[in-house]
């Protein structure tokens, strides 16, 4: 009867299902990712009734990848998993958004209250009637855990998730358990919408940081800007490009950073990661003498090998806990309100001291080349020619993810990699979530390059999309095996080498009807040229597939750099 009387002084009562939905439209999501399972089965019935589409992913580890993908389109992304078997296979995945700064909602079906409270031997349990040791699991890689386990406090608990994993930019984790799903709560506050907005700065602290950086600004002859990652996961591109685009100071991007900025502005100078660099960038960006680091993350493959040489006396960082100038740090203040007042006060800089101007032009050499072998160095300045204004474009984890340091954008590109937690197979089923999330925001293309061994990983994902009637351009570049890794080690034994398959065929293998696919093999340089002019081709409204075949023995110069430090260093 208690319980009775407590749901009949709602206001507007909702169950926490619909509120949980609700909640994840208003701020954006509106596709849902994951596999069903018999604890989460009551919960996805909400899913379309709330505005929302069910995607349907063919594995968990999959989903996770794909909500990734479609979280940084898209600002924000939910999984549904079940208890154990089904988020435990999305861990993998989730752990990779927690490392490089991603906002997935993990929605975990559970079993019922009252079964976790009797400690019931249940299927997905380990059998000992601990129901609460994969969340344990999964609090080291969220930024929120919210056990949905009393009514009373689930409104709450659903909000203070989905603002942390906004606003901290990580994912968080939402235990529903089966009988909670359709206990009645007040809806009445989904009537004001989630405050998402940043914790301002104290201006006076604010100010103070400012006057500071603005000074050594002032007193800086050949100063310039490197742009990473933290910077987009943040949500402080706008600033970021306020300053790069008013001041005109040389500015780079670090490999994470690659489509934080506009690469069609005059002072846009490459990609810095030490002796990874775009030809002549380490060299200017290592004598500068003030150099803005904004959202950086110096972790191995984002400076190919930590070969970055950048003194800290010479360096200001900015971050969303706070600025380091030189060697006075300055914690609690957010860079976004820091950047933007600096941007209006320094106005244009000028600007004396050549820079490299990279461009998208064929190296020298590969002119020369008349075999007609497609080359690393000859294909990615040509895949900056084809590539177009609001391209979102996806690289995995190898000779992609290096590859597309020597591409220079066209406006408002969305370039993903995972380049710090680096699981490979990861792009194939992010694209999928990408190319959702593209579709929803009125982005016509989204664009994967992936390597046959990472495919293979997660080829499945290729179904999701035929399915949910997604249209990416697949490239798979066909070199028999895990090129990354004969660079670091094991040049030709067995373990880098996969099986070769028909990736073509994959679509039709996959049930896509021969009207709404297209597939292609190019094996030479001429080849890929007529592929990138055939506007059928470039222009088409069906899932593409192409296979590359390239030398098993090539890669772009920045990978094979970094492997020989990344084998150096496992050493010892």
């Amino acid at each position: 009867m208690a319980t009775d009387i407590r749901t009949s002084e709602l206001k507007e009562p909702v169950d926490v299902a619909e509120y949980l939905f609700r909640r994840l439209h208003q701020v954006g999501v509106r596709s849902v990712h994951g596999v069903p399972g018999d604890y989460n089965l009551v919960a996805l019935d909400y899913i379309p009734k709330n505005g929302l589409k069910w995607v349907g992913n063919v594995n968990e580890l999959n989903a996770g990848y794909a909500a990734d993908g479609y979280a940084r389109v898209k600002g924000i992304a939910a999984i549904v998993t079940t208890f154990g078997v089904g988020e435990l296979s999305a861990v993998n995945a989730l752990a990779g958004a927690y490392s490089e700064y991603v906002p997935v909602v993990h929605i975990v079906g559970c079993p019922s209250t009252a079964a976790q409270k009797d400690g019931l031997l249940l299927h997905h349990t380990l059998g000992n009637g601990d129901y609460s040791v994969f969340a344990n699991m999964s609090r080291q890689i969220s930024c929120a855990v919210s056990m949905l386990n009393d009514p009373y406090e689930a409104a709450t608990l659903i909000d203070h998730a989905i603002q942390e994993c906004y606003i901290k930019s990580r994912p968080v984790y939402i235990s529903l358990p089966s009988d909670m799903v359709t206990k009645k709560i007040e809806g009445a506050r989904l009537n004001a919408p989630l405050n998402l907005d940043f914790p301002t700065n104290d201006q006076d602290k604010e100010n103070y940081v400012v006057d500071v950086v603005m000074k050594y600004l002032e007193a800086a002859k050949s100063p310039c800007i490197v742009v990473d990652a933290c910077s987009i996961r943040h949500r402080a591109l706008e600033e970021v490009h306020k300053l790069v685009a008013t001041s005109g100071i040389p500015t780079f991007v670090a490999p994470m950073g690659k489509g934080a900025i506009d690469e069609t502005l005059p002072n846009y100078g490459g990609v810095y990661a030490g002796d990874g660099s775009n030809e002549g960038v380490q060299n200017y960006v290592e004598n500068s003498d003030l150099v803005l680091n904004i959202g950086a993350i110096k972790s191995d493959f984002n400076t190919a090998g930590f070969t970055y040489r950048m003194s800290q006396l010479k360096s200001i960082d900015f971050h969303s806990y706070g600025v380091y100038v030189r060697y006075s740090e300055y914690p609690g203040v957010r860079m976004n309100g820091v950047l933007r007042k600096v941007a209006e006060k320094l106005g244009k800089f000028n600007v004396t001291a050549p820079f490299p101007k990279p461009s998208n032009a064929i190296p020298a050499e590969e002119k020369q080349d008349d075999s007609g072998v497609i080359s690393h160095a000859w294909l990615w300045p040509r895949l900056g020619q084809w590539l177009r204004e609001d391209d979102v474009i996806i690289t995995e984890t190898g000779t992609s993810n290096f590859g597309i340091w020597e591409t220079r954008f066209p406006k408002n590109v969305i370039a993903i990699s995972q380049v710090l937690w680096g699981s490979i197979g990861y792009a194939t089923a992010a694209c999928q979530g990408a190319a959702l999330a593209a579709r929803e925001t009125g982005k016509k293309r989204t664009i994967l390059f992936t390597g046959d061994g990472s495919f293979q990983l997660t080829a499945q994902e290729v179904s999701t999309m035929i399915r949910n009637e997604l249209d990416p351009i697949i490239f798979v570049l066909c070199n028999k095996g895990y090129t990354i890794e004969r660079f670091i080690h094991g040049w030709k034994d067995a373990y880098n080498d996969v099986q070769e398959w028909d990736y073509k065929g994959i679509p039709a293998a996959f049930g896509c009807s021969p009207e709404k696919h297209q597939t292609y093999r190019v094996k030479s340089k001429k080849e890929i040229d007529d592929l990138f002019n055939d506007q059928t081709f470039s222009d088409s409204n069906k899932l593409r597939f192409v296979e590359i075949v390239m030398d098993w023995d090539d890669a772009p110069r920045a990978l094979k750099s970094t492997a020989a430090a990344s084998a150096k260093r496992n050493e010892g």
